[in-house]
Formats: structure tokens, C-alpha cells, sequence
């Protein structure tokens, strides 16, 4: 009986093969399908196999957001968490000097953001070489993974998003818009008000290959192959991510390394820091608000933080459930307010600045 990767190889194998034209799309598709479900259950056991009894991996995710520091051995990931945070994590010039997650909680603002430095990851790591599962399962928790390397070795960017990847970790793109209504009998249904380039024949190949005989399936974006097999898959994570370069003071010519998806730093200089908080800030797409009591004049004496989509019923919610559910509309003053004391509904988004009383 061949193993699972052996089996996705030869999938693979039999992909590369194939003479692509409008013949072999349904067939190829197919496999394709064939070969996310099968890296399902490889993801499934890195998952189970990260969180259980992981060696101090179990880490409570506390604050506003979790963010986690992803790299390679010896970049400077320990060096950077005790700038940013009061962390106490070794540093020293060898591979593996963290051996387990060491967390450290930052303020910005009025935001309390924890920060994760886990081991680095090496090549190998969804094998659970260099303790990869339980750094992939700690990953699928959090609201931010900031991918660092140093200036030496630069193509561990692509290679460690490679990975993310292929655990089924999705950076910096949404969720499929596609709902799956599952019902006991009846057959296919496939809705959309798109043209796709996919036939229902092939979407419901996919759905098949997944487990799923009976179902609505409604498509609000152009699908792809690889789009509708992650709506299918139950392992999916979606996660904000940016990148890191460190140790940009040991090199003379710092503007080749310069691109709008790359912040540099010096975490063992200083350099950068400030920056790197203000894009954390600005990537978990935060902002504050403050709660003005019954009675009371609008002041800052009680900020919250929110994120940029919410509205203020979202944020009653998250006062508490019995708060919201007695609360029909608002009182805003400043950002976002036509007037002092402006009558909102609940569905009003929120603004960074507002003052808001819940009525």
C-alpha cells in the first residue's frame, strides 16, 4: 500500500504527462482534486500532531491578535521579539536556540498584540523535521505571520511561503465566496450570476472527489480549480502575512533589497522597529474607538480596539451578547459624526477616533 506523499507524487507524476488541451481539463482537474484531498489528511495529522502534547507548543492566545514570527534558524526571530516585546527569549549565533514558542505581548497604541517566536522552520518541516508540525500547527492560529529571513539568504521568503502553502496555510487572499448547503438527497445544485470557466460536470467531479453527492453549491467569484477545491477542503486557513528582511546594517547598498512588499530592518540595531510596529498596526487593520458611558460627556478614557470592518453592532457583540441584544442604535461624536451626538444604527461602521455610546 503506498503511502499518501507517494500517492500525490504519482498524481503529480501523471499531471506532468499529461498533454494539457480542452480534452484532458475535465481529467486533469480531477486529479488535481485528487491531490488536495489527499494533502487534506497529510495537513489533518500535522494539525493533530501539533496540538497534541507538543512540548510547549499549547500556547493561549491572549491580547487583540496573535502574531507569529516565521524563519529559518539564526535570522534574528529571537533578537526582534525582545524588541518589540518583554520577551526574554535566548539569543545566541547557533541554529535552533528556541526550542519552544516563547510568547511577549506588545502595546501599540492602545492595542495588546502577542508575539510568537517559534523555532525556524527548515526544510522538511511538514515531515516534523525540526519540530515543523507543531511551528505549522501554532501558525494556523493566528491573525499574522510575519515571514522573516536576513539579508544572506533571501530566497527563504519564497521557500517558506512555499510550505505555508502547501499546508493548506492561505496568506493575504479571502476565503472562497462560494457557500456549500449540504442536504441529504436531491442531487447537484450550482448557482452563480458569473460565467465560469469551470462546467457544472467539473464542479461537481470536485464536489465528488470531496465526499459530497447532495448539495447547493452557489459560486460569487470567478472559480478556479484550485479556489474550489480549497471552498471544499476542511483544512483551509486564511492569514494575513507580511515580510521581514533583518540585519539590513551589515550590508553597504540597502536600496536593493528595497520593494513595497519588504520592510527592512535591524532588530540588533534598532533600525526599522517603529516602522515594523506601525505595519503590524496597520495589517491586523485595527483601529480604536472609545465608549462614552450613559450620562457621561464623550471623552478617551475608555478606547477599544476594533477592526476596520466592523460596525457597531459588531462591536456590541463583543461587549457581550446580552449587551448587544438590548441596543438598538448609537451615539457618535467626532470621526465619522455629521454632528456632535449624531443618532446611528447598529450597522454603521466604525471609524478610528469615533466615540460611540451604545443607546
Amino acid at each position: 500500500m503506498s503511502t499518501i506523499p507517494e500517492q500525490i507524487e504519482a498524481l503529480e507524476e501523471e499531471i506532468r504527462e499529461l498533454p494539457y488541451h480542452k480534452g484532458t481539463e475535465r481529467h486533469i482537474g480531477l486529479l488535481r482534486a485528487r491531490i488536495a484531498r489527499l494533502k487534506d489528511k497529510l495537513i489533518e495529522g500535522t494539525v493533530k500532531a501539533g496540538s497534541g502534547g507538543g512540548g510547549g507548543y499549547a500556547v493561549k492566545k491572549q491580547g487583540d491578535a496573535t502574531v507569529v514570527l516565521v524563519g529559518p534558524p539564526s535570522v534574528g526571530k529571537s533578537t526582534l521579539i525582545n524588541c518589540l516585546t518583554n520577551a526574554q527569549s535566548k539569543v545566541a549565533p547557533y541554529a535552533f536556540t528556541t526550542l519552544t514558542v516563547i510568547p511577549g505581548m506588545m502595546k501599540y497604541k492602545e492595542a495588546y498584540i502577542q508575539i510568537l517566536d517559534v523555532p525556524g522552520i527548515i526544510k522538511g518541516a511538514e515531515e516534523g523535521k525540526g519540530r515543523g508540525k507543531e511551528v505549522l500547527s501554532v501558525i494556523r492560529g493566528c491573525d499574522l505571520v510575519i515571514i522573516i529571513t536576513d539579508v544572506e539568504h533571501l530566497d527563504n521568503f519564497e521557500s517558506i511561503e512555499a510550505a505555508l502553502n502547501r499546508n493548506g496555510i492561505r496568506m493575504n487572499e479571502p476565503k472562497p465566496d462560494v457557500s456549500i448547503e449540504k442536504r441529504p438527497q436531491g442531487g447537484m445544485g450550482i448557482q452563480s450570476n458569473i460565467r465560469q470557466e469551470l462546467s457544472d460536470d467539473e464542479i461537481k467531479d470536485i464536489a465528488h472527489e470531496f465526499g459530497i453527492r447532495s448539495a447547493d453549491i452557489t459560486l460569487r467569484e470567478k472559480i478556479t480549480i484550485n479556489r474550489l477545491t480549497d471552498a471544499f477542503s476542511a483544512n483551509r486557513v486564511y492569514v494575513k502575512a507580511m515580510r521581514v528582511l533583518n540585519k539590513i546594517d551589515e550590508v553597504k547598498n540597502v536600496q536593493k533589497f528595497a520593494n513595497e512588499n519588504t520592510l527592512l530592518i535591524s532588530a540588533d540595531k534598532g533600525i526599522g522597529i517603529e516602522e515594523l510596529k506601525t505595519a503590524i498596526w496597520e495589517k491586523l487593520g485595527f483601529l480604536t474607538i472609545y465608549l462614552v458611558e450613559q450620562y457621561s460627556d464623550p471623552d478617551f478614557e475608555n478606547p477599544s480596539i476594533v477592526k476596520k470592518d466592523d460596525t457597531l453592532l459588531d462591536v456590541a457583540k463583543e461587549i457581550g451578547s446580552e449587551f448587544a441584544a438590548d441596543k438598538k442604535s448609537a451615539k457618535i461624536w467626532g470621526t465619522g459624526a455629521k454632528f456632535p451626538g449624531q443618532e446611528v444604527s447598529l450597522s454603521t461602521k466604525v471609524q478610528d477616533g469615533m466615540q460611540v455610546r451604545f443607546l
